[in-house]
């Protein structure tokens, strides 16, 4: 059995509030948890993406900011950021961020990435990172997506990868990880019960063949999951 959580997958209001409580120490874990590696893949999915100076991008789900901070500097001169995620907490630590680096063109509003209210076609690029898994539907999200980009525009969705296998090395070793290192360190901030929600999230998550067919469906022309980490993660390439 895995470990238990209060904190139900896909439901909207305790992603919520789950984000909301652990903003303040979510960065910190992160580095700790991933070794630092979480910047090394996401800064794949932004070499995935190619911003280019003038282009109008989103981070969607983007929690404390740190992609969309990195697309910012990457479409200067001319362009623009937009980090949209549904929890006040990182968002406000991301215009904290923000603040000190007042030159990037980035702004970060509260929204919901099932249903932003943006305008179809608005973005030449679009990125979620760990955001997918925590969607009430991932093919409403991936759809939503869609729309938001103009034809061509590429986007990149990062997040942990399920294996198709889940009695193979990397299953295993995937939940050695949560229960035996990242519940523990998480247990340390008094945050358990958070970080064993990860295990819940990932039973419900579509593997990468499923996330494929679900962007195909949601009318993207070409589609690529590709595993990063020996299989830990994974990157779903798109466009539009």
């Amino acid at each position: 059995m895995g470990p238990s959580t209060s904190m139900q997958p896909g439901d909207p209001a305790s992603v919520r509030q789950l984000f909301e409580q652990i903003a303040p120490s979510y960065d910190r874990l992160n580095d700790t948890l991933s070794l630092g590696l979480h910047r090394l893949w996401k800064r794949q999915a932004l070499a995935y993406l190619a911003p280019r100076p003038g282009q109008r991008l989103l981070d969607l789900c983007c929690g404390t900011g740190d992609l969309a901070l990195l697309l910012a500097a990457k479409v200067r001169p001319g362009g623009e950021v937009l980090g949209l995620d549904a929890a006040a907490a990182p968002l406000e630590l991301a215009r904290q961020r923000a603040a000190q680096q007042a030159w990037l063109p980035v702004e970060f509003c509260l929204g919901d990435a099932l249903a932003t209210g943006l305008a179809a076609g608005r973005a030449d690029g679009a990125v979620m990172a760990y955001g997918l898994r925590n969607l009430a539907d991932p093919q409403a999200g991936l759809s939503e997506m869609r729309r938001l980009l103009r034809p061509g525009g590429r986007a990149a969705v990062l997040d942990f990868n399920r294996p198709e296998d889940p009695g193979g090395i990397v299953a295993r070793f995937q939940r050695f990880y949560l229960r035996q290192l990242v519940v523990p360190l998480a247990r340390q901030a008094d945050l358990e019960a958070h970080y064993a929600y990860l295990e819940a999230s990932l039973a419900r998550f579509p593997t990468g063949p499923q996330q494929e067919a679900l962007a195909r469906q949601a009318g993207f022309s070409q589609i690529r999951h590709r595993p990063l980490a020996g299989g830990q993660m994974g990157l779903l390439e798109l466009v539009a």
